[in-house]
């Protein structure tokens, strides 16, 4: 293919690799920012860069604290008995049997194992302390439910289908705004997982005290499913970083990277990984910021990007029936918001699947100065859950 040597020229002159102007910008603003702590966020851990050459921190916040998968377990009924359904639609036969055995087996055995003692005691989570009768209530509820669901749709023909399961699954009892109490433990399960690790975050970063002002914040690599959670607003990792600054990290100083380069949760103590990436991220946090600048440099005087802007919709109207957004949020009691959000992060690609209240947990513990027995956690605060045989 011909081309022009001297357009070709001109077009290398600000790209061309380390000598091009756009890479020598982001050098010299990285030298401007050697001395500022960097925060980098994975999907399992948050590490902590002081700056100025001082050796790095990290703390891991998922999959090997205690209670995520437990929780998880149970907020998964839903999805899991709805998953059958939709398998028996498309396929027409009775292929689904052999995963609702093994499913309705395996509720069985949790449900013989969940109890206030293995809450209190064993899994011993601190941000739940005093709800462990409640959370053991409602784990037995959503088991002996999902049993009875799962048996008559095996040994009833043409039984299992979207209709019973909202019918008799979903929405067997009425909670709050008519919600299922199904619906209701799911919201509860999601807001405790969010509950117990922004309690933490916040909690550790007190403990560095950070000048959020001069933070740089980059949100590494992939969160939960391929298509999630590459925006600030639908990143329950950004979200409960910015909670955990106490709403002081400006958010323009964070960045979304499901590029950059990611290090493995640290084995025995060893953080070379993460140290070896220090230089690469903090490039990549002043190579972002730096063309970032030169919008009010080229183009001041004309309105400037605020990611403070955007508006979520409200559904507290029931003549509502779509939204674009995650719907906000009007208090603990406001079901009908977040039991949309449930469906939200089903049907939005965008969305982490347990992030759908985790922003309205981190922002209840912050205002309750991170006491998690000071928050309402919807769903179970304000829910009874009835024994079920």
């Amino acid at each position: 293919m011909d081309s022009s040597p001297e357009l070709v020229d001109l077009f290398t002159a600000y790209t061309r690799d380390a000598q091009g102007i756009g890479p020598l910008l982001s050098q010299v603003k990285h030298r401007s920012l050697v001395e500022d702590p960097l925060i980098v966020a994975t999907g399992f851990d948050v590490a902590l860069y002081p700056g100025g050459g001082r050796p790095p921190m990290v703390d891991g916040f998922r999959l090997s604290v205690r209670g995520f998968k437990e929780l998880s377990a149970v907020s998964h009924l839903g999805p899991a008995v709805a998953s059958l359904v939709s398998i028996a639609h498309h396929t027409g036969d009775d292929s689904w049997h052999h995963q609702a055995v093994r499913l309705l087996a395996a509720t069985e055995r949790a449900r013989a194992a969940n109890s206030p003692r293995l809450w209190r005691d064993v899994i011993a989570v601190e941000a739940f302390r005093g709800r462990e009768f409640a959370i053991a209530g409602m784990c037995d509820y959503a088991c002996a439910a999902t049993e009875e669901y799962l048996r008559r749709a095996l040994t009833t023909p043409g039984y299992l289908s979207a209709e019973t399961l909202r019918a008799d699954f979903l929405n067997r009892d009425k909670g709050k705004d008519g919600t299922g109490l199904i619906n209701d433990m799911m919201v509860a399960t999601f807001f405790l997982a969010g509950l117990d690790t922004s309690f933490r975050l916040i909690r550790w970063f007190r403990e560095q005290q950070i000048d959020w002002e001069r933070a740089m914040v980059v949100v590494a690599g992939r969160q939960g499913r391929p298509t999630a959670g590459v925006t600030w607003n639908t990143s329950s990792v950004a979200t409960m970083l910015l909670g955990a600054s106490e709403y002081r990290l400006p958010l323009e100083r964070m960045y979304i990277a499901p590029h950059a380069p990611v290090f493995a949760t640290p084995k025995d103590g060893d953080l070379s990984e993460v140290v070896a990436l220090e230089e690469p991220l903090r490039t990549l946090w002043a190579g972002m910021r730096g063309m970032q600048e030169l919008g009010e440099i080229m183009f001041a005087g004309y309105p400037r990007y605020s990611p403070d802007a955007q508006q979520f919709p409200d559904v507290c109207d029931p003549r509502v029936t779509e939204v674009g957004e995650m719907p906000v949020i009007h208090g603990p009691d406001d079901l009908r918001a977040m039991v949309t959000r449930l469906r939200v992060v089903l049907e939005d690609a965008r969305q982490l699947l347990s992030g759908c209240v985790t922003d309205y947990a981190v922002a209840q513990l912050v205002k309750q100065d991170n006491d998690p027995t000071a928050v309402t956690v919807p769903g179970l605060d304000n829910v009874r859950y009835p024994r079920l045989p």
